[in-house]
């Protein structure tokens, strides 16, 4: 026989209230129906959960431990129902890195104005669809073009390009704008997951050298302590400020596009709503 969630529900059920004949008042069901219940539980996990006397009913040693994950798997259960079912009462969007910068509180605030009735949730999860593939989110923020056919995507802004350096590097003590060429003679530090930095901005021939890192705060305290560059994007400089660490404009760098991203197939009710309220945000900017 299979485990199933009325098992564990009788299982709760007797433990919380007590006895049979609250349980089977609890439960909507007559007290022979919660018996056996329990005993097909019983039978399925071949253990003893409960000890029973004419007075009371107590779970054994194994039974503490299988109402507590009993409790946990209901729970896990109501969630999934009320996720499906809610609709679409909360909007997740995904980030890998910096969110919306400068935008960030701004978007929240004026959401939860515009849209009280649905929930804004920011997730970070550092993949190369900010979560958007793995189901973290309904929307994902990326800075590069996703080439992936499952999903539709939306620019709803343009960020400066920023080069990050060790305050005690000479680009940040000097007066100059920094330029492209300023930074090839470093070791450029890329997160080739998320990042919108490869050595393919410079010219053939005037490339920096590059290490691999996988989070932002690897990143900052590795150009903190001196060792490599970094460039990103401006949003960065305004959701990351870090002692240690200087952010400059790269004068002859490209913007990067921000972009909205969400499932072609399966898009949530806000999308677009989301897409220009971001627009507005970064247009009267």
């Amino acid at each position: 026989m299979d485990l199933e969630l009325r098992h564990l529900r009788c299982l709760v059920a007797i433990v919380d209230e007590g006895t049979f004949t609250d349980a089977a008042i609890a439960l909507g069901v007559s007290q022979a129906a919660v018996s056996r219940t329990l005993a097909a539980l019983e039978r399925t996990l071949g253990v003893r959960l409960l000890r029973r006397t004419s007075r009371q009913v107590t779970p054994t040693a194994t039974g503490l431990r299988v109402v507590a994950h009993a409790r946990r798997v209901l729970a896990e259960a109501a969630d999934l129902v009320q996720e499906a079912t809610s609709g679409h009462s909360t909007l997740r969007v995904g980030y890998a890195w910096s969110a919306l910068g400068r935008h960030t509180s701004a978007f929240q605030r004026r959401w939860t104005t515009a849209h009280p009735a649905t929930d804004l949730r920011l997730v970070r999860l550092n993949s190369a669809t900010a979560g958007l593939a793995e189901g973290a989110c309904d929307l994902a923020v990326v800075r590069r073009d996703l080439d992936d056919r499952r999903f539709d995507t939306a620019i709803v802004g343009l960020e400066r390009r920023m080069a990050a350096v060790s305050t005690d590097d000479a680009l940040a003590t000097g007066d100059d704008p920094v330029r492209l060429a300023d930074l090839a003679s470093g070791t450029l530090l890329v997160d080739r997951r998320t990042g919108t930095t490869t050595p393919e901005l410079w010219p053939p021939g005037s490339r920096p050298a590059t290490e691999d890192t996988h989070d932002v705060d690897d990143w900052l305290t590795v150009i903190a302590g001196g060792r490599c560059i970094g460039m990103t994007a401006e949003s960065t400089a305004h959701q990351y400020p870090r002692p240690g660490v200087a952010y400059l404009p790269v004068l002859d760098a490209e913007p990067i596009a921000v972009r909205l991203a969400w499932w072609r197939d399966d898009p949530h009710p806000r999308t677009q709503s989301a897409v220009e309220l971001l627009t507005e945000l970064y247009r009267t900017a």
